[in-house]
């Protein structure tokens, strides 16, 4: 039997190093096969995302500890432009950014681990993270190259944001199954 818990805040962080856990054994193989210093930088992120205005995370327990989580946060102005910010920014315009992204829940992270994998587990923790997402707007961004990821989104009803004409790159946006902005048309 599972348990959900769902954390505000820094509440999560007395958590941080078994979800570090989870996040390398969910990430350190097929198809992702993060390095060592790639999955530590998640435990560094966690202490300042913990921070981020509107962070929540999601995490489901059952006897043989955590099997799984979710984290996300309110998506600030101005837009970032670390990690894979950027690509996003390229790929839809500043003002998709601005009306489909900036104030919208953004998950950051779903980890589950391969034991608790097929079993409805990542469906379950991305509907809990997003649950009292603002007017149902969230979003996440991938890989295009991890296909079973991009597949999955789309199968429970996650919308892939078109790129604007000429600027496809290696990231997916996918918008919420709620967000009112998925079925606005792409502008050339």
């Amino acid at each position: 039997m599972r348990q959900v818990n769902r954390h505000e805040g820094l509440a999560v962080l007395p958590l941080a190093d078994e979800l570090h856990d989870v996040y390398a054994d969910t990430f350190s193989g097929p198809p992702w096969n993060k390095r060592q210093a790639g999955i530590d930088q998640f435990r560094q992120r966690l202490d300042t995302d913990a921070g981020r205005p509107g962070f929540r995370s999601v995490v489901t327990t059952s006897p043989a500890g955590i099997d799984g989580f979710a984290t996300g946060w309110i998506t600030g102005q101005p837009f970032r432009s670390d990690r894979a910010y950027g690509l996003v920014a390229e790929q839809l315009g500043p003002e998709r950014v601005e009306r489909m992204l900036i104030g919208a829940l953004e998950v950051d992270e779903l980890a589950v681990r391969p034991r608790a994998r097929r079993d409805g587990l990542g469906r379950q923790l991305l509907g809990e993270l997003i649950s009292d997402a603002p007017s149902g707007r969230a979003w996440l961004l991938t890989s295009r190259q991890i296909t079973d990821t991009v597949a999955f989104y789309r199968r429970v009803g996650w919308y892939e944001v078109p790129p604007l004409l000429g600027q496809e790159n290696d990231i997916v946006v996918f918008l919420s199954p709620a967000h009112p902005a998925r079925d606005t048309p792409t502008p050339p």
